[in-house]
């Protein structure tokens, strides 16, 4: 049975909010496919969107934070606390470094660090500015306060708290706490966490002492990123071209003067955007994304998504299947101008270890195009993307449930074809949004499947509603014949 690749396996994301928009409470656990479900203006963008500010802020849930520091920002962490450290400080803790390093047997821990590389990771770590920054920026907003929750009940804190956990350790914390009259920060980093044998590998080949630069390239780390896929893409699509050339004309000064006030985008809308002007067909992908981005196309898309560059800016055109012609994306199907980034983000972005959030996968899908996304989303857990879509389809959480159940009769051993689209009960974690009530998370059941309890109550009303309707469709005009006599 083939595994997810490691990175979806560990560490473990814990994250929690209270009184966060809409949301009253929520507890999650991300998984390698993570499910919001629930009637509208619940929350579930509003989480979906916090995970993403929190990932763009820390630059991916890694095992030790701030992992991704780059070379430059390591000599300004150096530099910046001159005249405090010499030369000859910093070589004793490289040596020192080395030394455990070298040892035969020894685990690596983060209290093994340089002492001034720590202090600074944990000041850091201490500062939410940058969040409160990417917070703003993600919900357009002037203050974080803004996010207090606004419902009819009375104002209480707002609280948000992201766990890195591993084998029921925590690693490392970050939270903060907001009553509307200021912003306190809660932060955590495990001393004795042991760093995995790919950090020590890094960090063995980092530290050169005949080479000066070496201890700022402590943290040179390829991170993961994370990647937005909002509701309104399908619009953005064919009209893209549009909103690029007049953000240039609006750009000039004379442009500005036409606007009253400056119209901002959504942080999330503002990176999907830039990341669709600036898509660029030559950064190719591996042969896994490639694999599953042409499967989109032949089985849902039934034809080919093209990328020209006419104007400097890429155009976006849909080619059918056994067809010379191409459309443009506002000429297309809608369910072409939806799942067109989605093609676009597998075949030139998206890589493994990246998380990717998407709301609504299912829109302007026919039910069975709705079950076949389901698939996609399973092949890309199977090559290591971290995927949390939000959904109100009854259909795409039938096709997780048998994806699941599939996964589980692998377990078994009973399958007698190799599959990678396939699911565990461990991967998968589907969670029930409701006004006015906490988050639930939706056990999966053999039976059931993942189903909210309030899809089976629409359910029955419908059906009840249906057959009281054809009964009396079906009843004799006038009454029966008792009835008449």
């Amino acid at each position: 049975m083939q595994k997810t690749k490691d990175k979806q396996q560990s560490p473990n994301i814990h994250i929690a909010v209270e009184n966060f928009g809409p949301i009253e409470k929520a507890e999650i656990d991300l998984r390698p496919l993570t499910v919001f479900v629930g009637e509208s203006n619940t929350g579930k963008t509003y989480l979906a969107a916090l995970i993403y500010a929190l990932h763009q802020t820390f630059e991916g849930f890694t095992r030790v934070p701030w992992l991704h520091y780059s070379t430059l920002q390591l000599n300004h962490i150096y530099y910046s606390q001159h005249p405090k450290l010499s030369t000859q400080t910093v070589l004793e803790e490289t040596l020192e470094v080395l030394k455990k390093l070298e040892t035969i047997g020894y685990s690596f821990k983060f209290s093994d660090l340089p002492q001034w590389v720590r202090a600074r990771l944990q000041s850091d770590l201490a500062d939410s500015e940058r969040f409160e920054d990417e917070l703003r920026r993600c919900f357009d907003l002037e203050s974080v306060s803004e996010l207090i929750k606004f419902t009819k009940r009375p104002v209480e804190a707002m609280k948000i708290s992201l766990e890195i956990r591993e084998e029921n350790q925590n690693l490392w914390s970050f939270g903060i706490h907001d009553s509307g009259s200021g912003i306190t920060v809660n932060r955590y980093v495990n001393e004795d966490m042991i760093l995995d044998s790919k950090a020590k590998e890094v960090f063995q080949k980092a530290l050169d002492v005949k080479d000066r630069e070496a201890p700022m390239r402590i943290f040179k780390w390829i991170s993961a990123k994370s990647y937005y896929l909002p509701a309104p893409r399908g619009g953005i699509m064919g009209t893209h071209g549009v909103i690029a050339s007049s953000l240039v004309d609006r750009a000039t000064r004379a442009g500005l003067g036409y606007l009253p006030e400056n119209p901002t985008f959504l942080g999330m809308i503002a990176d999907f955007l830039k990341q669709i002007i600036s898509y660029d067909e030559r950064r190719v992908s591996s042969d896994e994304m490639n694999g599953i981005a042409k499967v989109l196309e032949d089985e849902v898309l039934r034809g080919e998504v093209e990328v020209r560059k006419p104007a400097g800016y890429p155009e976006f055109r849909y080619r059918p299947q056994k067809s010379e012609q191409t459309l443009r994306m506002s000429q297309s199907s809608s369910m072409v101008s939806e799942l067109a980034p989605l093609v676009l983000f597998l075949r030139g972005i998206i890589r493994s270890g990246d998380t990717l959030i998407i709301e609504e996968p299912e829109a302007h899908l026919h039910p069975r195009a709705q079950t076949k996304v389901a698939l996609i989303l399973a092949r890309l857990v199977r090559v290591g993307v971290r995927v949390i879509i939000t959904t109100h389809s009854d259909w795409l959480l039938e096709q997780i449930g048998n994806l699941v159940r599939e996964g589980e009769v692998m377990k078994l051993g009973k399958n007698k074809t190799e599959s990678t689209t396939w699911l565990t009960k461990e991967e998968v974690g589907a969670w029930w949004f409701r006004e006015g009530e906490p988050v639930k998370e939706i056990e999966f059941e053999n039976i059931a499947g993942i189903e909210p309890e309030e899809y089976g109550e629409v359910a029955e009303k419908l059906y009840n509603r249906s057959v009281d309707l054809r009964s009396q469709l079906e009843e004799p005009e006038g009454g029966t014949e008792i009835e008449q006599e």
